[in-house]
């Protein structure tokens, strides 16, 4: 009897504690939904907090408008204070992040300085709110405001038009603008952020001086998660290995640089002289368009750039192959890529007036039928960037092909420099 009764104790215990769990694993989720701008970008940050268990797109305090998106973009809406606005619903625990961590990263990445807009974003839908459920919220909200905008006007900004009110109504926006990132892999993340931060030890000052002199490449990442700089970095940048300096930097890590170009989107490539924008590109960009901008910039108006692009051929013993025919070993690489290519083991002397050798490096480079002219040939194009470097014959030594290469697009780096 005693042993069931101690049983029966048990299993109470046991009960009440995971029930009590439970309750309190509920008691700690909360809901605030937060407009800054477009919805999209907005989202997938508060996605990446730990802490937060979701964020969905939708459409907030509105009026006589139907809460849909084809709706609150119309013309007429534009400017209509009734309009829905464009929020973010973001329920956390609060047992691994609080609201005032949330309402910090809200302030820290859209500019609530600006009225009904965020960059070209303009309209009532795009205005920026804190739309809450309790009163605790609406005093934190106003407590967290407050001590923003003495840092704003510190850093010479002006008055927060950021709303605080209470939520009277929400509609979840349509299937196709929730995850939205994560399903268009091509295009841009909007960081409109003033560069302001609550904590001023978060501020990663870099010293910018090596990017003072010659030619750079720097590509603007975003300071929180955003896929298509990741992308970028996946696919282009990080099997870059050119000659001209690639660096990263966030908006907020450009001093003493010449940019003229906005900085709220993210990737943006900026290609710089001496310090100075040349020119840029906002959003993402596949390798061969990199590639093709990369040109234009380290090539110019060159021979290089007629035969990489416009499938030109270099003069017979151009300047370039004359120096090229007779290196120490090594091996010559992609001009814009830097990616190997040809290694001299395998170059040989065709008397032809341009570089010669018997295979390329494995996988460096693909074919493609070429008609022009009235002739058959095939030609040879780099792998990794794309460009035009000459053309593939038969008549190589002992029945070998003969990769026949303009010098103008290569480079040579000699075996000992190779690490």
């Amino acid at each position: 009897m005693n042993q069931k009764i101690k049983k029966l104790s048990i299993f109470l215990i046991i009960s009440f504690s995971v029930s009590t769990i439970a309750e309190n694993a509920t008691n700690h989720i909360q809901t605030i939904y937060l407009g800054s701008g477009c919805f999209w970008g907005a989202e997938k940050g508060y996605e990446n907090l730990e802490g937060v268990i979701d964020a969905e797109s939708g459409y907030a305090n509105g009026y006589g408008v139907k809460p849909n998106y084809r709706s609150i973009i119309q013309l007429k809406n534009k400017y209509n204070q009734d309009n829905f606005a464009e929020v973010v619903k973001v329920t956390f625990n609060n047992n691994f992040i609080n609201l005032e961590e949330i309402l910090k990263h809200f302030f820290e990445n859209h500019d609530p300085t600006q009225l009904n807009r965020q960059g070209n974003d303009i309209g009532t839908q795009y205005r920026s709110t804190i739309l809450f459920e309790e009163e605790d919220q609406e005093e934190l909200a106003k407590q967290i405001l407050n001590e923003y905008q003495k840092l704003l006007f510190k850093g010479g900004f002006g008055e927060i038009k950021t709303k605080v009110e209470s939520l009277e109504n929400f509609y979840l926006a349509e299937e196709y603008h929730q995850d939205y990132l994560k399903k268009n892999p091509s295009g841009y993340c909007p960081d409109l952020s003033t560069g302001i931060v609550f904590n001023e030890n978060q501020k990663n000052y870099l010293d910018n001086s090596d990017l003072l002199s010659g030619k750079q490449i720097l590509v603007l990442d975003s300071k929180g998660f955003c896929p298509y700089c990741e992308y970028f970095k996946e696919n282009v940048t990080a099997d870059y290995k050119g000659s001209l300096p690639l660096v990263n930097r966030t908006s907020d890590q450009l001093h003493g640089l010449e940019i003229k170009s906005p900085t709220w989107a993210t990737p943006s490539i900026i290609f710089l002289e001496n310090g100075k924008e040349v020119f840029s590109y906002q959003g993402y960009l596949e390798p061969k368009e990199f590639y093709q901008l990369l040109g234009r910039f380290k090539l110019g108006d060159s021979e290089a750039y007629n035969v990489a692009f416009n499938k030109g051929t270099d003069a017979r013993f151009c300047k370039e192959y004359e120096i090229f025919k007779n290196t120490p070993s090594g091996i010559f690489v992609d001009k814009l890529s830097g990616e190997p290519l040809f290694d001299t083991k395998d170059r040989f002397v065709s008397r032809s007036g341009w570089l010669s050798f018997t295979k390329p490096v494995d996988g460096s480079v693909y074919e493609l039928p070429d008609n022009s002219f009235g002739m058959k040939r095939t030609e040879i194009r780099s792998a990794s960037s794309g460009i035009h470097l000459g053309h593939v014959f038969d008549d190589g030594p002992n029945g070998m092909p003969r990769y026949c290469i303009n010098a103008t697009v290569l480079e040579f780096i000699a075996r000992k420099e190779i690490s």
